[in-house]
């Protein structure tokens, strides 16, 4: 008999070792899977961040970059990057602003020097930007000019895509 309570404790130290084992891998599969989804929203939202802040940048290049000579499609690329009441405003000024810039022959050309992301949300994002533009005026003897920009953007998710709907200049 002696020899059966020893195998039969040798089966219960096993059992017991299997089960340990096995709800430590299980412990160490759940972790596993927990931090690899952690990872995943991490880096989901730094591309939205990164999304953001671009379209911020393409915008404002949009805004400061206009040519008398292709005045249509200019205008076309700010609405491009707008929605909202960014797009409403843009949309309303556009006859006024392709009239002025081909009655002022005007070459504008835009760039961005700096921009960083203030806050994120659900589908929205504020974006400050700092760019610069070159103003030239063909033909007119007027000397090119140089101008400085500051924005406060915020952007909404359209349909995957991020655009500007408020562009507010800041000092």
């Amino acid at each position: 008999m002696a020899g059966t309570a020893g195998s039969s404790r040798s089966v219960t130290v096993l059992r017991r070792l299997t089960v340990a084992l096995a709800a430590a891998l299980l412990l160490v599969s759940g972790s596993a899977v927990w931090l690899s989804a952690q990872v995943r929203d991490e880096e989901a939202a730094a591309a939205d961040r990164r999304a953001a802040l671009a379209a911020a940048s393409v915008h404002a290049v949009n805004l400061l970059s206009l040519n008398y000579q292709s005045a249509d499609a200019s205008i076309q690329k700010i609405l491009a990057t707008s929605t909202g009441t960014a797009f409403a405003e843009y949309s309303a000024g556009a006859p006024k602003l392709k009239e002025t810039t081909i009655a002022n022959k005007v070459v504008q050309t835009g760039a961005v020097k700096a921009a960083g992301v203030v806050s994120m949300g659900e589908g929205t994002a504020k974006v400050l930007v700092v760019a610069d533009s070159h103003i030239n005026w063909v033909g007119s003897g007027t000397p090119d000019q140089d101008r400085y920009f500051r924005w406060s953007m915020d952007l909404a998710k359209v349909k995957g895509v991020w655009l500007v709907s408020k562009a507010e200049q800041v000092l």
